[in-house]
């Protein structure tokens, strides 16, 4: 005989990594990770202020912003990213501007040709994992669903913002 799990972090958390797991193996091939694919799908729509991709990331992995810069520096050496506009410090500490490696907070983040052709693909994975995980979930149990684990997760953030780190 089974038994309803009771709702908690633990089983929101496998479910989570579970579906995560999917997804990385789904876009390994593409040689990206999880952070990557969050910032192609945040570039999906067009150029994007970096201080909003990084504030956008951060508030969803629980990372440091240096991560996402990462992130960025990875996503234009691949030729998947470009940034435009701003003034960027080189390594040798003279302000230039770079249309590749921009780092002022004006700059703005858009995917290049071959980002878009790979960020398609990623929504093509994504949407089939979907499909296949939820699916045949019912509509009302869905939205149930859904309303709850944003509680949690706004209650979540709330008590991270009240908290010390």
């Amino acid at each position: 005989m089974s038994t309803t799990p009771t709702l908690n972090g633990q089983v929101i958390g496998q479910a989570h990594y579970a579906t995560r797991a999917l997804l990385e193996r789904a876009v390994a091939p593409l040689g990206l990770t999880f952070g990557q694919v969050l910032a192609l799908n945040v570039l999906a729509d067009g150029a994007v202020e970096r201080t909003r991709i990084v504030h956008r990331i951060t508030s969803t992995l629980k990372i440091d912003e240096s991560a996402v810069h990462e992130v960025i520096a990875h996503l234009v050496d691949e030729g998947l990213a470009r940034v435009d506009g701003g003034p960027s410090t080189g390594v040798d500490g003279l302000a230039r501007v770079d249309a590749g490696l921009s780092t002022g907070a004006d700059a703005r983040v858009r995917l290049t040709d071959a980002g878009h052709v790979t960020q398609r693909r990623v929504s093509a994975a994504v949407a089939d994992i979907t499909a296949r995980l939820y699916g045949d979930i019912p509509a009302d149990e869905a939205s149930a669903a859904a309303r709850v684990l944003t509680l949690v997760t706004q209650r979540a953030n709330a008590d991270l913002a009240a908290t010390p780190a």
